[in-house]
């Protein structure tokens, strides 16, 4: 998931040649019954957790059994899912900092989460001090983790992506934890909850998302209108509560 490239690094006046640790980005180009349904631009590792994941948010299976196959090969992988009619969209890049699919928004037909959680600040604390321990992050600076806590051990992914990382999450739970039950847990990024994050959580029944960086008006009135929580700006004793405050215990 490192590379080493060479570059000459600068300190005030001082520089000197050095080898520069640097987050790999590789295409992964996804196949639905035959045809493309979109190219991600994702860190390598977890790439059947990547479209199990990517697959349930954006509501293409509603199960991790509708996927009756996946192979990966290279950068591309080739699903068989039981409603392919699900899937006839518009071909599109989901390239690493954006999220594709949430451009285009029936409000609808948003999802309803389901869910009697309740967090406190020093949960939410904890959670952003897990997936801020990244090694990776710190020798290169260039990946996003998100975490999904609440029922047995977190899990906790890093990618190029913050929309990446969440799909991933989400799809290590469906692959490898029993009958996970999202309504449970809550989620927490390291970059900003925009729409593609709330829906991705909406869809998921994931009930609250803390962040130590901003949200956006859409993510807000998504959340709104799915009962997710958006907590924002978590750093040191500050935190921001911007929908369904009553998730949060004061």
């Amino acid at each position: 998931m490192i590379r080493d490239y060479n570059c000459i690094r600068m300190d005030g006046d001082i520089w000197e040649e050095a080898a520069c640790q640097v987050v790999e980005e590789v295409p992964l180009s996804i196949f639905i019954n035959g045809r493309h349904f979109a190219t991600a631009m994702i860190s390598p590792q977890l790439r059947a957790e990547f479209v199990t994941g990517h697959l349930y948010s954006e509501r293409i299976i509603a199960l991790k059994n509708e996927i009756e196959s996946l192979e990966i090969e290279g950068n591309v992988a080739r699903a068989i899912v039981a409603n392919p009619m699900r899937a006839i969209v518009p071909r599109r890049p989901i390239v690493s900092g954006c999220g594709g699919i949430a451009s285009f928004l029936d409000e609808s037909k948003l999802p309803l989460i389901r869910s009697g959680l309740l967090i406190d600040k020093i949960q939410a604390k904890e959670a952003m001090n897990s997936i801020s321990l990244s090694e990776i992050h710190i020798a290169t600076g260039g990946v996003h983790s998100v975490g999904i806590f609440g029922v047995g051990a977190p899990i906790i992914i890093e990618d190029i992506g913050r929309h990446n990382a969440l799909d991933k999450a989400i799809g290590c739970a469906l692959m490898h934890r029993q009958d996970y039950d999202f309504s449970r847990t809550y989620a927490a990024c390291t970059g900003r909850v925009s729409s593609d994050m709330a829906l991705k959580c909406s869809v998921a029944g994931i009930p609250i998302v803390v962040s130590r960086g901003a949200t956006t008006s859409l993510a807000i009135s998504i959340a709104e209108r799915t009962g997710l929580c958006i907590i924002g700006f978590l750093r040191g004793k500050r935190l921001s509560v911007y929908t369904h405050r009553e998730r949060f215990q004061l």
